[in-house]
């Protein structure tokens, strides 16, 4: 079952069960994705879903970032219970672990030794991680990767 029939299904479960949270980011995720669909002008594949929604799972821990600075428990936790339900439907995430193993096999395939590596470190590591991991935990892991690289 591809994931937008996956989406159509918990819709309509979640509109039986009246069940708000599920039932309203759905239909956001839904949105997104026709959205995307229109941009791109051609349907898109699970891949292309799934990048959709990594961008909105981004949008939303960004979100709840900025509702806690300013002190809004409320929308924090709406925004919480939204990509909860959201993460559902992504691919299973790499932990910190795994992603510096994968960084540690491409800096010694490429033979990197420091900072001005990065580019090229990050273009052979991304295609593997795409939408499996956090972008900004990524470039941290590769940065202190290459620093220890330098150091060494």
């Amino acid at each position: 079952m591809s994931l937008q029939e996956q989406l159509d299904n918990d819709l309509k479960t979640a509109m039986k069960a009246q069940d708000q949270v599920v039932r309203d980011t759905v239909r956001l995720m839904r949105s997104a994705i026709k959205n995307a669909e229109i941009a791109a002008q051609k349907g898109l594949d699970d891949s292309g879903v799934a990048e959709v929604l990594a961008r909105m799972a981004k949008q939303y821990r960004d979100s709840i970032t900025t509702y806690g600075d300013a002190g809004r428990k409320d929308l924090v936790d709406k925004e919480q219970a939204e990509l909860d339900v959201l993460t559902r439907y992504l691919p299973e995430q790499l932990g910190a672990d795994d992603i510096t193993a994968l960084a540690k096999q491409a800096a010694d395939e490429l033979g990197a030794t420091g900072p001005s590596d990065r580019g090229k470190l990050m273009g052979k590591l991304m295609p593997q991680i795409k939408g499996k991991a956090d972008g900004a935990l990524v470039n941290k892991i590769v940065s202190d990767l290459l620093d220890a690289l330098a150091s060494a």
